[in-house]
């Protein structure tokens, strides 16, 4: 999976917003967190307030007096960040919980009605930062009111370690979350990637001649692929069929001729004009055989093309799969071979492991074959060796043990046309016609020195598909 992958770019996205959405939720919570704890606290001030004010008591002097010992044991604590204060403005008289010490909660001068409660943020002792509950009360002493403020506080370190404490509590919690949000995504993302996996698969069948159309049965937003590289098949069929019936055409065209041609020869040889009419006997039959070779070229390099398209090979060749078996392909080709004039003075070796299926139909492979094993049949002085070995891609290898081809012109094999010695009957073509098999389907044709001392023709052929698509 690469940067350029669909996935990745999905996974990644899936990964970026799943962390962007736990860190707000992180951040969310906490800060909920802290509001709600901040809302406890006030509350427990509130309630610490109200008790303080029950018990608020006068001396005979008419000073306020509050001696009742709270039941937090934080208020006799020194510094202990939970403090009460009394103020009286009228006699000066400021009262305070023992865990002020001799600090004095410094309350802001600005007036607010008395019975209100508001809600203040003071220094307090120590450099501690306070929550701070304060309310005012008229309070009478004798025929005389008196405006108190009490006010109770608590050092808001003890909110902001709760938080942090939170905060860190709930990391492993979303960590796990946000795996299994990960682990969500990659299977929503395979599951929605996977019609196109089947894409794949299907245009893959398509090749090996198994499927011959994508099926109707992909989700609404795959199906106009299908539907435009169906639309692609039927084009290619047509294009096909055209070039077919063109080629056909021109062959039939010069085929009448041709007997013409044969016709003439024989009345010549009848006036005793022998020489002539071999001439144009002989030319007459290079002329068929070449246009046959042309026929051969001509559907090979045509369903090459289907091929390099993505497409079928042999699409528009009816429903035929491109599949043949290699060991029986050679085994009839090499029958053949033994009851020519050539083949059956020699020696044949096979070695090939059956069956062998590669993706060539048969009539193309049995072509390959054909022209590769009746050149080594021609130069073969007594044996010719056919090997099959199968690894990453199928390997067949031709040797005979005739003379060879000099190093310098095995680059040049295969050409068409090309004939190195002009005391063998043919035409050129066998090879080049090969060459363009393999370059239809996709496989390698190599020359080189045989051990046996002739010429090594290599085919590497590719393997079989195992794995295919439900068929339509």
């Amino acid at each position: 999976m690469t940067r350029r992958s669909l996935r990745f770019r999905l996974l990644l996205a899936a990964a970026l917003s799943t962390g962007l959405a736990l860190l707000a939720a992180w951040v969310g919570l906490t800060a909920l967190f802290e509001h709600h704890v901040e809302r406890r606290v006030e509350a427990e001030l509130d309630a610490t307030l109200d008790q303080i004010l029950s018990h608020l008591d006068t001396t005979p002097e008419g000073r306020i007096r509050f001696d009742r010992p709270l039941a937090d044991p934080r208020f006799q604590a020194p510094l202990s960040g939970l403090y009460w204060q009394i103020e009286d403005r009228v006699r000066s008289t400021v009262l305070r919980s023992r865990s002020l010490w001799d600090a004095v909660l410094k309350l802001p001068e600005d007036e607010f009605p008395a019975g209100a409660l508001r809600k203040l943020v003071l220094a307090g002792p120590g450099a501690q930062s306070l929550l701070v509950l304060e309310r005012r009360i008229i309070y009478r002493v004798g025929a005389e009111d008196r405006r108190l403020r009490v006010a109770v506080g608590l050092d808001r370190r003890e909110i902001i370690a709760a938080r942090r404490h939170f905060g860190v509590d709930m990391l492993p919690y979303l960590a796990l979350l946000g795996a299994f949000l990960v682990l969500a995504a990659w299977v929503q993302v395979r599951i929605g990637l996977a019609p196109l996996d089947e894409v794949r698969l299907g245009v893959r069948a398509i090749r090996d001649g198994d499927m011959r159309r994508l099926p109707a049965i992909y989700p609404d937003e795959v199906l106009p692929l299908t539907e435009e590289v169906n639309i692609l098949l039927e084009a290619q069929e047509r294009a096909i069929e055209r070039a077919r019936a063109w080629t056909a055409d021109l062959a039939h065209g010069l085929k009448t001729p041709l007997v013409v041609l044969a016709a003439d020869a024989e009345r010549l040889r009848g006036l005793g004009q022998c020489e002539v009419a071999e001439d144009i006997d002989s030319l007459a039959q290079a002329m068929r055989r070449r246009v046959d070779r042309e026929l051969i070229r001509a559907r090979v390099r045509s369903r090459g093309e289907v091929t390099r398209a993505g497409s079928a090979v042999g699409a528009g060749w009816g429903a035929t799969p491109a599949r043949a078996d290699l060991a029986v392909t050679l085994g009839m080709v090499v029958r053949a071979l033994e009851r020519t004039p050539n083949g059956e003075r020699l020696s044949w070796e096979l070695d090939c492991p059956a069956p062998l299926p590669v993706p060539i139909l048969p009539d193309d492979l049995a072509e390959l074959l054909g022209n590769c094993l009746e050149n080594a049949s021609n130069w073969a002085a007594e044996r010719v060796s056919v090997r099959v070995t199968v690894g990453e891609r199928v390997l067949v290898q031709i040797e005979d043990d005739g003379p060879g081809v000099p190093e310098e012109d095995l680059k040049d094999l295969g050409q068409r046309g090309l004939r190195l010695d002009e005391r063998k009957q043919g035409f050129g073509l066998g090879l080049a016609i090969a060459q363009d098999i393999c370059d239809a389907y996709g496989s390698d044709l190599a020359f080189g020195r045989a051990v046996l001392g002739g010429l090594a023709v290599s085919l590497r052929l590719p393997p079989a598909a195992t794995r295919r698509p439900r068929a339509v």
